[in-house]
């Protein structure tokens, strides 16, 4: 079986403006099994689970995206991964296809902006074979260039299904609005002109450039044994070059401002609106995500309705003011986007959520208790549990920390830093992230009602 999912996509309209360290303290966690980390003589990594199950995922996580991509070749990446599975050297797409199946196993895909993955789930006896089809397909895919052709317009319709999924519309919007004239403002797919434009010869040098040891990580979670995994890489992986690109990357500027999508048509009004945040290594990373648990999320389909511990989202219920509302912290190597994204009906309320979330950012940053901080960080620490919840799970967590950290922290680790956070520091960032700065913001649909930027603008200034 194949799969292959896709993280994100956009278009247009702009109006610009201008744009911390601490000691942890200990506390119980679940123990967890260790994750062993081994470095090959290219410099690839091997990163390990071992659980006492008879099934593993295994996969390979490449620290590129469309974030790595220029104008030019923009979504060389998704583009590639399509390409994955349509045959290499010594495996016709049948073949491929049949060698999966007959082994009960799935592969499967996707492409980020800063991270590409190929992965496989099968029974512990097949990891090695599972590493030798990664290996194949990564390494000698023969990019037909009939099935380059024929990938083209495949990826064309996939364009237009993902241009009428409006949740990934507006945060598309919302990084080409924060981020302009970066790497990270440019979308997985790609414009419509390179992908009718992309050559076999672009999607080599794209493989050449970032397919290389320093950038790769092979992953093993569940029935597998470190050392044997070790061995496989050696044999699969070898001959990968050692050699990184030598280009260093460079923070993205963040820029506030608004991407906005009238459209009279839909039946909802989709809003988006976010502050720089920190990347994945960032002493301030687990106070974001703490801060994102204390505004939590509400939508109205949900049970608890206004019987929620946000006190936004009880705002919200309450009031009526849209269908949902919801924090996120978009988190990359060295930057992030943390904010609010709300779906109403437009109309007057529209104006009503949007003063709301500035309330509740006000409220926050003034007078956040240590009761509240220590309930969302309960609540934390149990959806990262529940998150690492199967073997694919364990696996994307240690490539995604093994490709930003250089290492994956253990739940003790985790815990701790969480721990750490104090009702201060989250006013702090709050305070230091979110006052009186520019936010990046992108609505699509019925957004007559939407308040002028500078009216959103002025509500970053609080009274202290």
């Amino acid at each position: 079986m194949f799969a292959s999912k896709l993280l994100t996509r956009g278009r247009p309209t702009l109006t610009a403006q201008r744009s911390l360290t601490r000691t942890y303290a200990s506390a119980p966690a679940p123990k967890s099994t260790q994750t062993k980390l081994s470095t090959l003589s290219n410099n690839m990594r091997v990163a390990t689970e071992e659980l006492p199950i008879e099934t593993a995922t295994v996969g390979v996580w490449i620290d590129a995206g469309s974030a790595s991509e220029s104008e030019a070749n923009n979504g060389a990446a998704h583009f590639l991964e399509h390409m994955a599975f349509k045959g290499t050297e010594k495996r016709t797409r049948q073949a491929l296809e049949k060698e999966i199946e007959n082994i009960g196993g799935t592969l499967n895909a996707y492409t980020s902006r800063e991270q590409t993955v190929y992965y496989a789930k099968v029974l512990k006896k097949d990891v090695e074979k599972a590493v030798d089809i990664l290996s194949d397909i990564l390494l000698n895919s023969k990019l037909d260039p009939a099935h380059v052709e024929a990938e083209r317009h495949t990826i064309l319709r996939e364009m237009q299904e993902v241009n009428k999924d409006h949740h990934e519309v507006v945060f598309d919007y919302l990084h080409a609005a924060a981020f302009q004239g970066s790497s990270l403002s440019r979308t997985i797919l790609g414009p419509p002109q390179n992908i009718r434009a992309l050559k076999r010869e672009d999607l080599l040098e794209y493989i050449k450039t970032h397919y290389v040891g320093p950038k790769m990580v092979l992953v093993g979670a569940g029935g597998v044994n470190h050392e044997e995994l070790v061995q496989h890489a050696e044999k699969s992986f070898g001959s990968v070059s050692s050699v990184a690109p030598s280009t260093q990357e460079k923070k993205p500027r963040f820029v506030g401002s608004l991407i906005q999508e009238r459209d009279d048509s839909f039946s909802t009004a989709h809003f988006a609106m976010a502050f720089e945040s920190v990347g994945w290594s960032h002493p301030d990373y687990y106070a974001f995500q703490v801060l994102q648990s204390i505004i939590g999320s509400w939508d109205r389909s949900l049970g608890g309705g206004n019987n929620v511990s946000s006190k936004l989202a009880e705002t919200f219920a309450t009031e009526k003011l849209a269908h949902s509302i919801s924090s996120f912290n978009t988190t990359y190597n060295n930057t992030g986007l943390f904010g609010a994204y709300m779906v109403n009906n437009g109309g007057e309320k529209f104006e009503d959520g949007i003063y709301e979330i500035f309330q509740e950012f006000n409220r926050i940053g003034k007078n956040v208790s240590e009761t509240e901080v220590q309930r969302a960080k309960d609540k934390l620490k149990a959806s990262i549990l529940l998150q690492l919840d199967g073997t694919t799970s364990i696996a994307e967590d240690i490539g995604r920390q093994v490709l930003a950290l250089g290492r994956r922290l253990s739940t003790t680790e985790v815990y701790q830093r969480i721990d750490a956070v104090s009702a201060k520091d989250v006013r702090r960032i709050l305070r230091g992230h979110f006052e009186d700065q520019c936010p990046a913001v992108s609505a699509i649909g019925k957004t007559e009602e939407i308040p002028d930027y500078n009216q959103i603008r002025g509500w970053t200034y609080w009274v202290l």
